[in-house]
């Protein structure tokens, strides 16, 4: 039986993969080469620094690590710049419908991302009331497809894998649920997330109930 839903946070909840692409492609450019929407899907799912290395392979680039601990600040400055301005407007459609439905079912509700930035966003959205448990970067020290964000997620709400679902938008993060018991929902496409047990564009007019029996027959 599922007694509670944990979620990613970019890409799930709000789009701001929009805002880390424009802050990885700012880097690029100081740093003299192209980085594309292409390439930035690489970068979905998994760490801040790892994210830099993926981006300096793309422009065949090598610095030593004190260099790149000061690029991975400057991007987050760039991102943070960006989020301090989001507005509850950017929540993707149909979510807040869905986050209520959970709450009047009594679904425990967690949050599970790799983003160490993850409460500054709920903050800005308004959202930080809904969640029971949030596990962020700052709270785990291996990055997805390692399942740790999802299972400290579901030890917090006091609840084994199989009682819970992961909504997840990349495969490292399919990848993670998987891997760690759990059943999954893939938010985006199903050629890129095939492994979860069910693919859905978004929250738009589905319950929870309806969602259940979607993974269970």
């Amino acid at each position: 039986m599922i007694k509670g839903c944990i979620f990613d946070l970019d890409g799930v909840i709000v789009d701001t993969a929009k805002y880390h692409y424009l802050a990885w492609k700012e880097l690029a450019d100081d740093l003299g080469f192209e980085f594309t929407e292409k390439d930035n899907e690489r970068l979905k799912g998994v760490s801040r620094m790892r994210s830099l290395d993926i981006l300096l392979e793309v422009g065949n680039k090598t610095f030593d690590e004190a260099s790149k601990l000061k690029f991975a600040e400057n991007k987050n400055k760039r991102y943070l710049d960006y989020i301090l301005n989001m507005t509850p407007d950017e929540i993707l459609p149909g979510v807040l419908d869905f986050l209520d439905d959970l709450r009047s079912k009594n679904i425990k509700i967690a949050l599970g991302s790799a983003s160490k930035n993850a409460m500054t966003i709920l903050n800005q959205l308004k959202l930080k009331n809904y969640f029971d448990v949030v596990i962020d970067g700052t709270k785990v020290s291996k990055a997805k497809p390692d399942p740790e964000v999802f299972l400290k997620g579901a030890e917090a709400l006091h609840l084994k894998p199989e009682e819970c679902i992961v909504f997840e938008d990349a495969e490292a993060g399919v990848e993670a649920a998987i891997k760690g018991g759990f059943k999954c929902i893939g938010i985006g496409s199903p050629e890129n997330l095939g492994n979860a047990n069910y693919v859905m564009k978004g929250f738009e007019n589905i319950s929870f109930d309806e969602l259940i029996y979607k993974i269970e027959h």
